[in-house]
């Protein structure tokens, strides 16, 4: 056991020596016994000159002054001997010698050792059994039997830096040559001297103590530098992190403050240089195209806001936390000028909002007075023509050269009714509802035109009908009451004239009744003859008629043919008779009726006559 810890012993104080350029020493009982070596240990591990001393004692008395001089220091230390004097080192004493070394071990290597708040032993072991407690293997308990099978040593290589071995691919059963590997990767990869040889440990029934706490106390020394720097270059790695990650966070800020501003700026630039084109489509363009930027850049621009506020903040309060100067924007880019240019915006918005709808409030006033200028100027138009029509007087002929002038003006009234329609059309692609200025719209105005043509139409019937009756000399004036009546009844769409099935209708209402061949060939000679039937071919028609083979005596005579000789006729009589049903609906109108004992009418043809004929 003694030659273990000698053998250890002396490595470690070689480890100290060689470091400061010193010549190894071989034996303690030889190379201490001058004290030389002892000022020279001293010197290193108290970090202090002890002065002047012999330093090539020859006469004992030397000897002792260098030996004292150094326990002296020792004890000077704090480090308390038992049992040991200088003359203990100068003969040799190798067992108070190793108590000396291992007190100095103790005082210099492993009393600063210190774990969860245990020192010196207790700690060490508990920094051992924390280190290894990953590995099934080891069982770290003490520090002799627990390290003879070199894994508790390679647990706290592997531990620390894994790329030194592989742990799992060690031969467990291989206690010599795990040993020996731990031993060789600790001298050439970690700087650890091995104070131990590999026999002291897995051949020795119960390893050295002091010796294998010498040797691991290495590894806690060096580990814990390792540690200390990876703390150190953690600390400066957390720190420039930190600072990266504030940088970073504040040219964030400022990249995304400076587009916020851009993008506002610009915005109310586009709205300044906006011009409206003074239509209601274009107002409404640009009436659809604030709502979008309301809904879609605005709210983009809110929500930017709000995060570039929280950056900031996150920003102060990281710099805060680790006591850091606070972050000052640049001019320009603060929160302060952001609000100010928000405040900016919303100024702006709310102008370029009134500046939309007074436009559309503009256009939609202009409408109505456009619409309310045409529509009124051509309602007087409408107006002047009506008088002039109801104006109309004189001889027949003037009557007609005047209505048919009146006539030539319809169609320049019906294009000026189109700028009325394009004018109420443009009104109500404006939503324009309501008109102060005007009554009339344009269905109003259209309905009181076609009016105005049918007056005019019926006008220029009436006259041309007049003249026709003027010239008709050879006919009583009751006899034309009579046609023109029968004419104006079947003549329903207004035309002036008679369409085949109305002339054989107007006729048979007069007592006329003609076959089909026979209608149809009457019919189309007076189409030939006057190109339509009108007022002067149907009265014409009627005047031949009545010349040939018309007289009162022979109307009487068809009368009580179909009334079978009764002085009246019934309705049932004209249809038995095969008159049209417009002939029959005719002369129920004009025939005087009386009513029979059934309620029947029945039709005096004899009265109606006598007041027809003269």
């Amino acid at each position: 056991m003694d030659s273990t810890q000698e053998r250890t012993f002396c490595k470690w104080l070689n480890t100290k020596l060689e470091a400061q350029g010193y010549p190894p020493m071989t034996s303690l009982v030889q190379d201490l016994s001058d004290g030389v070596r002892l000022i020279q240990l001293m010197d290193i591990i108290g970090d202090t000159s002890l002065g002047r001393y012999n330093k090539n004692p020859r006469m004992r008395v030397q000897k002792a002054e260098n030996v004292n001089k150094a326990l002296e220091f020792i004890t000077s230390r704090g480090v308390k001997l038992t049992n040991i004097g200088p003359e203990d080192i100068i003969d040799g004493n190798l067992k108070l010698i190793l108590g000396m070394i291992w007190t100095l071990i103790l005082r210099f290597t492993i009393a600063d050792i210190s774990e969860e708040g245990l020192s010196a032993k207790e700690g060490l072991l508990l920094w051992c059994q924390r280190k290894t407690e990953p590995y099934k293997e080891v069982n770290v308990q003490d520090f002799s039997l627990s390290w003879s099978d070199g894994l508790a040593l390679c647990a706290l290589i592997h531990c620390h830096r894994p790329d030194l071995l592989d742990y799992d691919k060690l031969d467990k059963s291989d206690r010599h040559g795990i040993t020996r590997l731990a031993f060789q990767v600790a001298a050439d990869h970690l700087g650890i001297p091995q104070l131990l040889e590999v026999e002291d440990v897995c051949d020795s029934s119960r390893p050295d103590e002091r010796s294998v706490m010498t040797y691991i106390a290495s590894f806690f020394h060096a580990f814990s530098t390792m540690d200390q720097a990876e703390t150190v270059s953690r600390r400066v790695e957390k720190f420039a992190e930190l600072m990266q990650s504030v940088w970073l966070s504040k040219n964030d800020y400022e990249r995304r403050v400076r587009a916020l501003l851009s993008s506002l700026i610009e915005t109310q630039d586009e709205w300044a240089a906006s011009q409206f084109s003074g239509t209601y489509t274009d107002a409404k363009e640009h009436s659809a195209t604030f709502t979008t930027y309301k809904q879609t850049n605005k709210r983009a621009w809110v929500t930017e806001r709000q995060d570039v506020t929280s950056l900031f903040g996150n920003i102060q309060t990281k710099l805060r936390t680790y006591g850091l100067r606070e972050y000052v924007p640049p001019l320009g880019l603060t929160l302060l000028d952001l609000g100010d240019a928000w405040d900016a915006l919303l100024a702006s918005e709310a102008k370029r909002s009134r500046a939309i709808n007074a436009q559309i409030r503009q256009i939609k006033e202009t409408l109505r007075k456009q619409f309310a200028d045409i529509a009124n100027d051509f309602e007087q138009r409408l107006h002047v023509v009506s008088l002039e029509l109801s104006a109309v007087a004189g001889p027949l002929e003037t009557q007609q050269e005047q209505v048919r002038e009146i006539q030539t003006r319809i169609p320049a009234l019906s294009d000026a009714l189109v700028d009325v329609a394009n004018a109420e059309s443009a009104c109500i692609a404006a939503n324009v509802e309501e008109n102060d200025y005007t009554v009339f719209t344009c269905s109003d105005l259209e309905f009181e035109l076609e009016l105005l043509t049918q007056s005019i139409a019926k006008k220029i019937s009436f006259i041309d009908n007049q003249i026709v009756s003027r010239n008709m000399t050879n006919l009583t004036p009751a006899q034309l009451e009579q046609f023109e009546s029968t004419f104006r009844y079947f003549d329903r769409d207004e035309t002036n004239t008679l369409s085949l099935s109305e002339t054989s209708a107007a006729l048979a209402s007069l007592g006329l009744v003609y076959s089909d061949e026979d209608m149809d060939y009457i019919y189309d000679q007076l189409v030939l003859d006057y190109g339509a039937i009108t007022f002067e071919a149907f009265i014409n028609l009627l005047v031949d008629i009545t010349e040939d083979q018309t007289s009162p005596e022979q109307l009487r005579e068809a009368f009580r043919g179909i009334a079978g000789d009764k002085p009246f006729v019934t309705e049932l009589d004209l249809r038995l008779a095969q008159l049209p049903v417009s002939a029959i609906d005719y002369l129920r109108e004009v025939i005087p009726a009386d009513q029979s004992g059934t309620g029947e009418p029945e039709y005096d043809y004899e009265a109606w006559l006598d007041n027809v004929f003269v």
